[in-house]
């Protein structure tokens, strides 16, 4: 399509707010902020004006904020939006226009509300793109809208992403994971990021303890812990002998009493409690909120005094629910993706595959509530570390496991609880 009469309207960009300094203005969006100084009447009332909504307007003052990433910047043909310039941060000068353009790797298309958003982790703006009949320019940039995707950053010359390590290091997902999880020029506190408890007064907060698994019930011994304390190492000695262990020695495997003593000393609920209708627990590892939604599974292999099979650990009674029996083909699948996770094939003694009640998290946080889970999850990879260490049991944390062998094997929704770690657990092999 043509731009018959290309124009451009302004507006002060969401979450700016304005604060009045005497003859002068400060321009907030947390964390960011800039002092306008001395500014006429008129100054002031075009301020006022651009945060009612995009209009035309012009003059230094428009100028300085334009260069500091402070207006959205809609291009119309006439009267009719066509896209806008949705900025994030202060903008770069223009470059030249690409000799063979193609959109970016780490450019993405999706809808918010009745517009069409292109956005990149790479962009200094997001385009929002009012008229779907330019959606053919932005995959394949070619036409009038290639000056301003090269000025975004959404179009690239062909191959300048791939010949630059530092670009090509990253995959597109991972990079717009970190950048969409970090306070910076997406994430503004109050503005849909962090814990704002979006969902209070929408949705029920998920119960702490979920729903009870159907299978037999096998009870753990609760260990003492005075007695514990009286012969474990020190802190020192436990962080200096941790180590990575993947094999195990199957000639003695790990029993039921020290797998129900690992399990209370690392994520047993040592407290609930209600405030404003949501429940929070306790337990021996630190979660943000205190909402606790990671849970464990042990897939056990080989345990003296427990049969084969898939159990969930309820943190609530100290106790183990059957899950699934161990001649299911997702329980296996779980055993084997881990051997091959551990770089040894070797199945472990016991697996615990942790999964994350994503609602009991997401209900209260925004934008970082993901990105939270997986620091849940180191944190419990190290307590579990620690006293497996203590314990005299091989330990091995692992990168990856198959959440959708979990999900077979649960029937759990992926979207209500998914797996999210994995972290083998046995006996220490003698040496050779």
């Amino acid at each position: 399509m043509s731009l018959l009469i290309r124009g451009e309207r302004y507006e002060l960009r969401p979450g700016v707010h304005l604060a009045r300094l005497g003859s002068g203005a400060r321009l907030f969006a947390w964390p960011h902020a800039e002092t306008l100084g001395d500014l006429t009447e008129a100054e002031l009332d075009l301020l006022r004006d651009l945060a009612k909504g995009p209009r035309p307007a012009s003059g230094p003052l428009v100028e300085r904020l334009r260069a500091g990433g402070w207006l959205k910047i809609t291009v119309t043909d006439g009267d009719r939006p066509l896209y806008t310039l949705d900025p994030l941060r202060p903008p770069p000068p223009r470059p030249p226009v690409p000799e063979e353009p193609v959109l970016s790797r780490f450019a993405a298309l999706r809808r918010d509300g009745e517009t069409l958003v292109a956005s990149s982790p790479l962009a200094w703006c997001d385009l929002r793109i009012h008229d779907p009949a330019l959606v053919a320019e932005v995959v394949s940039p070619a036409g009038a809208l290639l000056a301003d995707l090269a000025w975004a950053g959404l179009a690239v010359a062909r191959g300048s992403e791939e010949a630059e390590l530092r670009v090509r290091q990253w995959a597109p997902h991972e990079l717009e994971f970190h950048e969409r999880s970090r306070v910076g020029y997406r994430g503004y506190l109050g503005d849909g990021f962090g814990g704002t408890f979006w969902a209070r007064g929408r949705f029920e907060p998920l119960r702490a303890r979920p729903e009870p698994y159907p299978g037999e019930v096998i009870g753990l011994r609760v260990p003492d812990l005075e007695e514990l304390r009286q012969k474990d190492p020190t802190l020192t000695d436990v962080l200096e002998g941790r180590r990575s262990r993947r094999e195990h020695d199957d000639t003695r495997p790990i029993t039921l009493d020290l797998l129900g003593e690992l399990l209370y000393r690392t994520s047993r609920v040592r407290e609930t409690w209600v405030a404003d209708g949501v429940e929070y627990t306790s337990k021996p590892y630190p979660s943000g909120g205190s909402v606790y939604e990671l849970e464990i599974y042990p897939v056990v292999r080989n345990v003296a005094g427990l049969e084969p099979g898939m159990y969930h650990y309820d943190a609530h009674e100290h106790v183990l629910r059957q899950v699934r029996e161990a001649a299911h083909p997702a329980v296996r699948r779980l055993l084997t993706v881990a051997g091959h996770g551990a770089a040894t094939g070797q199945r472990p003694q016991v697996l615990l595959a942790i999964s994350s009640r994503a609602g009991r998290l997401l209900w209260k946080y925004e934008g970082m509530g993901y990105a939270l889970t997986l620091k849940h999850v180191g944190v419990l990879y190290q307590t579990l570390y620690c006293v497996a260490t203590a314990m005299g049991l091989a330990a091995c944390g692992l990168g990856s496991g198959d959440s959708v062998a979990f999900a077979e094997a649960t029937g759990r929704d992926p979207l209500e609880e998914c797996a999210v770690g994995e972290f083998m657990i046995g006996t220490v092999e003698a040496p050779r």
